[in-house]
Formats: structure tokens, sequence, C-alpha cells
């Protein structure tokens, strides 16, 4: 089996020794340990597009992974199965699919002698033309974008310590300050673009929604949150789209109108992905719209974009296939 490897540098754990580790364990993989997106465009070019591997290990975060899905299918080179090493801060990804500590990941890979790994497919949502697991606005592009700031002001030495405290510190200290003394989440307007909407009845179940057409207006009202996904999880185990594989080819797209202070006391029923859930409104769509009423911040994959007023969406034509390392065991 072919293996390429990309390990990012400006991953919370990618370092030049892992990038050795993985030469160790399988000396016959091509290996790049990237510093920039343009070291991984040449490596694509160079590397994979001639000769495009069987397997990629992508070593960093959601953003490594949804970066090298954009860049080749911006060089319009076949997606080969991924396999997502868990160096990055939040892994959202590498939770989902079970992914053990990158030396474990690369063991049970060597191990395979030259077969392929059991693997999952997933969906992906398409915004501008790029590509993710999951897109949209709310607390969750603010708590990023309030994380990056706060790395941004720390040594290396305190951002290698991060991870799930860095988050929760930006999230304590910045995102809810703003949101208790600030104008309140802005107002969305969720229109169908695609075919009639479904949505998720008390119990957990798929059901057609009433009046759901395409081009009706399905929400109109406060967003906390409004984004859209084709995984469960946005990271450090965060169940944000519990219902994100109900519907296959269709998007989990959720708005949640609470105000932070009912948020922050329902914090670890949102983190378990518990349903119901008071002001949590579920939606299983083929493509939409999303239209606020003032600026507000947007994310894309974990990489926080620029803000906008409005953005359409829809599931991808594409789709990839995961390493599944639950059984890969």
């Amino acid at each position: 089996m072919d293996v390429a490897v990309v390990v990012n540098l400006k991953a919370r754990k990618g370092s030049e020794s892992v990038g050795r580790m993985v030469r160790d364990l399988l000396p016959r993989a091509r290996v790049s340990v990237t510093r920039s997106m343009d070291d991984v465009r040449n490596f694509i070019l160079k590397e994979i597009a001639p000769r495009p591997p069987a397997l990629l290990l992508s070593g960093g975060g959601d953003g490594t992974a949804v970066a090298l899905l954009n860049e080749l299918r911006e060089m319009d080179v076949a997606i080969p199965t991924i396999g997502v090493l868990p160096l990055g801060t939040g892994n959202g990804w590498a939770r989902v699919t079970g992914a053990p500590r990158a030396r474990e990941a690369v063991t049970r890979i060597a191990g395979l002698r030259g077969l392929p790994p059991p693997t999952r497919r997933f969906g992906l949502v398409e915004v501008d033309g790029q590509v993710a697991p999951f897109a949209g606005t709310g607390w969750d592009a603010e708590i990023v974008s309030d994380f990056k700031a706060q790395m941004s002001e720390l040594p290396m030495t305190q951002q290698l310590e991060a991870g799930l405290f860095g988050y929760m510190k930006g999230l304590f200290t910045r995102t809810i300050p703003r949101h208790v003394f600030g104008n309140g989440p802005a107002n969305v307007v969720l229109t169908n673009l695609g075919e009639d909407a479904m949505t998720v009845d008390e119990n957990g179940r798929a059901i057609p929604l009433r009046g759901g057409e395409r081009g009706a207006v399905l929400y109109r009202g406060p967003a906390s949150v409004a984004a859209a996904a084709t995984t469960m999880e946005w990271g450090f185990g965060f169940r944000a789209f519990p219902f994100a594989h109900l519907v296959p080819g269709r998007l989990s797209t959720r708005v949640y109108g609470a105000s932070v202070v009912e948020a922050t006391r329902n914090m670890f029923k949102l983190w378990r992905g518990e349903h119901p859930m008071p002001k949590m409104h579920d939606f299983f769509l083929t493509a939409g719209r999303m239209e606020f009423d003032r600026v507000v911040p947007f994310q894309c994959g974990g990489d926080v974009q620029e803000p906008r007023r409005s953005f359409d969406f829809r599931i991808a034509s594409d789709t990839v296939d995961l390493v599944d390392w639950r059984r890969l065991s």
C-alpha cells in the first residue's frame, strides 16, 4: 500500500520528531514535514498528483485535514483514504474516528503490511467552493477566534500546553463576557435551498418537516450558534451535532437560540449532545442559506475566515473515506 504523510509543524503537537518517527515506522512512505501552505501545495504537486497514494496520513488537527482536502480538489487530484493523526488542538475528526496517539496510529498502519485499512465514509459541507466537516457561525467561531487571539499573546512554552484549558479560558474570559455585556446574539433567517427539509422528533427520529419545501423559511430569530455539519463533534468530545449521521446525504443543520446565560447553565448537556434541548432547532438539508442582521464571525472546519452577513451551504458532491481507527485495533 502506497502511503503519503503530511506533518504540520504549526499544529499543536506537530514536530520534526514526529516526522522522524513516521519515517522510522514507515520507511517506504513519502513524508513531508510542512511549515506553510506553500509546502503542502508543493508536496501535492510534486509527490501526490503524479502518483496518488492509497492512503494519506494527515498529521495535525481538523484544519490540516481540511486544507489537504481542498488543495487536492483544487488540483483535481483524486482524494485518497485519509487517516487523521491527532496532532491538533480540538481533533474533532480524529476523535470521531477513534484515532489513538500518533505513534500508536502509525504503528497500526505499519502492522497492516500493505493491506488497506478499514474506513468510514463522511459527507462534506461546501461553502464558497470549499469543503469541510462543519461550517457556521456563533460561539464556535468566536471561541476559535478568541482562542487564537489568546494564543498569540502567550510564549511558545505555554502555547504548547494550551489545549482544552486554552479553549475554556477563551470561552470564559472573552466569549461569554462579550455576550453578557454586549448586544446579545445576532438574528438569523434560515432558508431551505434544496430538497424538502426534514427535522428530528423528541425521540431522535428523522421525520419530514411540514412546510419545509424548497424556498421555505425554516427559522427566523436569535442564533447563538448557526451551523451545518456532517460529523458529530467540533472537537474535545463536544457533540455539537449528535444527529450528523442520522440521514445520509443530508447536512445536520442546527440553530441554537438561547442566551449565553442559559447556554452556560446547560453547558454539559450541550457538550454531551443531549436531546431534546430547549431552543435547539434541528434540520436535515441538502442546501440552505443563512442571513444575519449584522456581520458575524465565521469558521469552516475549525479555521476562522472573514466575518460575513450571510452564507450559502450545501452537501458537497465529494465524500471522503477516513481511516476507522476503532476497527484498526
